[in-house]
């Protein structure tokens, strides 16, 4: 099995997805991008290319499916790792030892907190969820527009989703491995990596911890 889909909805049916994926409604515009962007990870494909902007397309619906595709990914992804990433295992939510995260988000934690790492993530989808659930800022039809902080909160958004790749590959990786996930994960990683590095979205800072598996992944 070599196609991404395939392999994370079987983990999907034995239950390992860490939380319901939000889906795009059936014959609207975003459906279609959604299904264009889901199409990159066939095996094959140049990611490189893949993550342009289609001729035509709005700036910020092609942002938004990506958001939402990559939420959807990475829960998938750190389901399958979740059983082993615990208060014990992972009190910091760290990327090695010179990486350290704390959670802010303004209304359950108004200042910067340090959290074991599965509570880090747990907040942190929730909070991703809740933004990417609200139709005032991810609208669900083309006849409402996003709001002006839109871009900006993407950004947000996939920095802080970065985060788990970086737990996940630094601390969890022999679980990746011994499942057979590892082609896979990479190849989530390469498209989103190339899809954030082609529009800017992610601090160079951000992406150090990873800085030696994007020159072995990432080459072509």
């Amino acid at each position: 099995m070599n196609n991404f889909l395939e392999f994370f909805h079987l983990m999907d049916k034995k239950g390992k997805t860490f939380r319901p994926k939000k889906r795009f409604t059936h014959g609207t515009i975003r459906y279609s991008l959604h299904k264009q962007a889901q199409a990159s990870l066939s095996s094959g494909i140049n990611l490189r290319e893949a993550v342009k902007i289609p001729q035509g397309e709005e700036m910020n619906d092609w942002l938004a499916v990506h958001v939402v595709d990559f939420f959807n990914r990475i829960n998938l992804i750190y389901g399958t790792v979740s059983e082993y990433c615990t208060e014990t295992t992972c009190p910091k939510m760290s990327g090695g030892s010179r990486y350290e995260y704390f959670w802010q988000d303004g209304v359950n934690y108004k200042k910067p907190a340090a959290l074991p790492a599965p509570k880090y993530i747990e907040n942190l989808m929730d909070w991703v969820e809740g933004q990417i659930n609200n139709e005032e800022i991810f609208p669900v039809t083309t006849d409402v527009p996003f709001p002006r902080s839109f871009q900006t909160l993407s950004k947000k958004i996939l920095t802080r989703l970065f985060r788990v790749f970086v737990h996940v590959y630094i601390h969890h990786f022999d679980r990746i491995v011994s499942i057979g996930a590892e082609p896979h994960v990479n190849s989530c990683f390469k498209h989103f990596y190339y899809f954030v590095k082609e529009f800017d979205l992610i601090p160079v800072k951000e992406m150090e911890p990873l800085d030696e598996l994007v020159k072995q992944l990432c080459k072509d």
